[in-house]
């Protein structure tokens, strides 16, 4: 998915986009805003890499990442809809999850988490198993994964 036809469906819905970004760690929002004239789309995008960081900048609630952890659907819904309430955008995605390498203590490698929040509708959620690609691999696959998910939200 191109950042391209992001950006393009966005303008056309009149939506302004921020990004919740933990496994991916910019590449989301370095996606978007390397297209030229961006910034007229692009709000804003968090890095909230660790827990602490879910907590104070997205308003992600300790009792989520207790119960359900950091690679949740959960979390990511919490992130995608804190990206809203903590910016001026009107559609936001999530991505939370283990690139690797190997996998955590309860999860494998490769599961990411993504969520997409637009204002006045259901924030949806998704858990995609991309499997023991490679931290590289599974951070880009997971980067075009949330391109996607922005472009089919954004159209009308």
């Amino acid at each position: 998915m191109s950042a391209e036809a992001v950006l393009k469906a966005a303008r056309k819905t009149g939506l302004k986009i921020a990004t919740a970004e933990s496994c991916t760690g910019g590449m989301v929002s370095a996606a978007l805003t390397g297209v030229a004239g961006s910034s007229d789309v692009f709000e804003r995008g968090f890095v909230t890499y660790s827990n602490d960081a879910k907590m104070q900048m997205l308003g992600v609630r300790a009792k989520t990442l207790a119960t359900y952890g950091a690679v949740s659907e959960e979390t990511a819904r919490e992130m995608a809809t804190g990206a809203l309430q903590h910016s001026h955008a009107t559609l936001s995605v999530s991505v939370t999850g283990i690139a690797g390498p190997g996998p955590s203590e309860h999860k494998p490698e490769g599961r990411v988490c993504f969520a997409v929040a637009r204002e006045n509708r259901v924030t949806t959620t998704e858990t995609v198993e991309f499997g023991p690609l490679g931290r590289a691999e599974v951070r880009a696959a997971s980067c075009a994964h949330a391109l996607e998910l922005l472009r089919l939200a954004a159209s009308p």
